[in-house]
């Protein structure tokens, strides 16, 4: 899949390297994903190499987020939650180098996941959901155009032991047309 600025590419065990070079240790990036921060490339691999082995499974769907100026990798996301009897899917397994934080970058690669769930994978509905306690990330999911669904408590252990309560949200096939306007207005306001 390609944009105006980036590529996304099924993640392979050799961006590893240079996504860590991107996104480091810093405990912000990490502070609402369902692992714990790392403390070393060695932690890191490890985590995105299980990841890479779910892909491989066909439990998910990693992609390296890819600047087109650079080429290297900025982040990840991917979808998950391959619901093939009830034709949905979920959003998400997204961070990115806090440089890209509040930039194109989140509505381009949303606008190219979404259109490949939409168009070309033909799903029904699209989950996106975030600890209820990420205000950041659940402003950019209502951002996007999804609707905010409702939380689902004690839904998971945070790395910390405690539970997460998850905010979920959806976007539905019928809503697509005008989620998919919002967010190419977006891009181009922006431009």
């Amino acid at each position: 899949m390609e944009s105006a600025h980036l590529k996304l590419e099924l993640l392979t065990r050799d961006r590893i390297p240079e996504l860590f070079a991107a996104v480091g240790t810093d405990p912000e990036i990490y502070q609402w994903l369902p692992f714990a921060a790392p403390q070393n490339f060695e932690g890191f691999a490890t985590v995105i190499d299980g990841y890479i082995q779910d892909s491989e499974k066909g439990t998910r769907v990693m992609y390296a987020v890819i600047l087109k100026s650079t080429g290297s990798a900025i982040g990840t996301t991917s979808f998950l939650d391959l619901n093939l009897a009830h034709n949905s899917l979920e959003v998400g397994s997204t961070f990115y180098s806090k440089d890209y934080w509040r930039s194109f970058v989140n509505t381009e690669c949303k606008l190219m996941m979404l259109t490949e769930a939409f168009e070309v994978r033909n799903v029904e509905r699209v989950t996106l959901k975030t600890d209820s306690m990420n205000t950041r990330s659940r402003d950019a999911i209502t951002r996007l155009g999804a609707t905010f669904e409702g939380i689902l408590r004690h839904h998971m252990h945070r790395p910390d032991g405690t539970w997460r309560d998850s905010a979920y949200h959806s976007i539905l096939r019928e809503e697509w047309p005008n989620v998919k306007l919002g967010l190419i207005n977006k891009l181009n306001s922006r431009a």
